[in-house]
């Protein structure tokens, strides 16, 4: 039996695919970025063309550096960036429209619109665990239905199909135009405000709220059972796909952190932190969304509480490449290092207003207390703290909610490579921080779910002895500052807030014209 999985991990940013041994360890991986669209403000794109002939690329160029075949590859698990709308042509297999990112804010409007009633943003919480806002899938699949000439018609006759990344990829990978599989998992699913969470199927009544036809959604599979298998015969053919997870509920399997009361934190394009609630449905009261953890072939769905945070890696890639402070994004701990502290900024990234625990769509960036002493270093720093504070915030809002106090945070991610950063943020948590040996835990955990519907793996518990620990970072700042640095952040936050009224609207939608 063939003793590698593969992982194809389709992100905000680019798209990786890691191949992993049959003890979770990675072997080779290859990686490509992809071009941020920005049209004009609060508008973020991609090109789904672009997405696949990475995912092609990286994947036949992984397989090469770990000397494998296809023969030697027991499964396929695919992980991706949430919320993200592609809408495409069956028959033809191009997109009718660049891809509508999670970020993206130009449907605020028909948000607003819906959110007018009694129950505000709160309208569908009860049936979908999500609040009302721009960043889950229903308003953008909307938006495209509505702007491009014929998509709705199409959509109805079944000839146009929606699909978040992991569907547009899974659909590519098993032959596209010639039949391939138009399938999704629960957990992305679970993000698109039109699925309902104790039957795990596609509401009817909220795809007529929306004006979305049944005809063009995908059908919803658990997130580890064989979908289909790969019509690539030139990179990777006939490998079972046995693994669908959205990106962080991804990262939280690859952490094994399977059971109620077990989380992670992941440092990627934004952070996200996930509180598994087992197979109970737990309503946040503080801001939290309520989501599908994962689904193993037959077995009842596993849920989460989830803090979602739009801006942290992203704001060091926007300093890379809108301010020029940085030349590659990994300089962003050597430069924010040169500097004792923050030099009293604060910086708030509310770029498409502030997601978990706010949901504050008025919201917009803000970097506050600047003096003449402030350079590109502390600038640098205040980023760095920015992602600590917010993920402060979101843990504040978990405890509150499950009354349960963290005794650590287990972190995942790109950004947990910066040590600094780490330290921070144990530091102003006031908790031990501790990073795995594989940081990349979103392919891993995409890996874990092919392995295990491919018989790699023989259980959950196996992959749990797979965990090992890299670092704990301990927090050194003492309570009394620790406090004082956080109210200060607060005080940051509400000078974000209100920021998005009538003039700034109009001004917004004129830029980028």
């Amino acid at each position: 039996m063939p003793g590698h999985v593969l992982a194809i991990d389709q992100g905000t940013t680019s798209t990786r695919a890691i191949v992993f041994d049959a003890h979770g360890v990675p072997r080779a991986d290859a990686q490509r970025e992809h071009e941020q669209i920005l049209p004009r403000a609060g508008w973020v794109e991609h090109d789904p063309v672009e997405i696949w002939t990475n995912t092609e690329f990286v994947v036949s160029a992984a397989l090469s550096r770990a000397h494998l075949t296809a023969s030697d590859i027991a499964g396929i698990g695919v992980t991706n960036q949430r919320e993200t709308v592609i809408v495409w042509d069956r028959r033809t297999g191009r997109p009718v429209h660049h891809a509508i990112v999670w970020q993206d804010t130009r449907t605020q409007a028909r948000v607003d619109e819906m959110a007018s009633g009694e129950l505000g943003t709160h309208r569908f919480a009860e049936q979908t665990g999500l609040p009302l806002a721009t960043y889950f899938s229903a308003s953008k699949i909307a938006w495209l239905l509505d702007r491009v000439p014929g998509a709705r018609e199409a959509a109805e006759r079944g000839e146009v199909l929606f699909g978040t990344p992991d569907t547009w990829v899974v659909w590519n990978l098993t032959g596209g135009t010639r039949g391939g599989i138009h399938v999704t998992d629960v957990t992305n699913a679970s993000r698109t405000l039109l699925m309902d969470l104790q039957t795990l199927d596609w509401a009817d009544e909220l795809l007529e709220v929306w004006g979305i036809p049944r005809a063009m959604m995908p059908e919803i599979r658990s997130s580890s059972e064989v979908v289909g298998r790969t019509q690539l015969p030139s990179v990777a053919n006939d490998v079972p796909i046995a693994g669908i997870l959205g990106d962080q509920q991804a990262a939280t399997f690859g952490q094994a952190a399977f059971e109620a009361g077990e989380s992670k934190n992941t440092y990627g394009t934004g952070n996200f932190l996930l509180v598994g609630t087992g197979t109970e449905i737990v309503r946040s009261e503080r801001g939290l969304i309520t989501t599908v953890a994962y689904r193993c072939g037959d077995e009842p769905a596993h849920y989460a509480l989830e803090g979602s945070i739009a801006v942290t890696g992203s704001l060091v890639q926007w300093l890379r490449d809108n301010l020029g402070i940085i030349q590659r994004s990994e300089d962003v701990e050597k430069l924010a290092g040169t500097v004792a502290d923050a030099g009293g900024a604060y910086f708030v990234p509310a770029f498409s207003g502030l997601f978990a625990p706010y949901w504050r769509p008025d919201a917009r960036g803000a970097l506050v207390g600047l003096t003449r002493y402030v350079n590109k270093a502390h600038i640098a720093r205040a980023a760095l703290e920015s992602t600590a504070f917010q993920s402060r915030d979101v843990i504040e809002a978990v405890v509150a909610d499950t009354g349960r106090e963290l005794d650590e945070l287990r972190v995942d991610g790109g950004m947990t490579r910066d040590d600094l950063l780490m330290q921070f943020q144990a530091d102003i948590l006031g908790l031990p921080v501790v990073r795995p040996k594989v940081v990349e835990t979103t392919a891993l955990g995409a890996a874990y779910a092919a392995g295990l519907a491919t018989g790699v793996w023989g259980s959950r518990d196996e992959l749990r002895a797979h965990w090992q620990e890299d670092a704990r970072f301990e927090p050194r700042m003492g309570e009394d500052e620790r406090e004082r640095r956080y109210r200060m952040w607060k005080k940051a936050v509400s000078k974000s807030l209100d920021w998005v009224d009538e003039d700034a609207r109009e001004l917004m939608g004129t830029t980028g014209r």
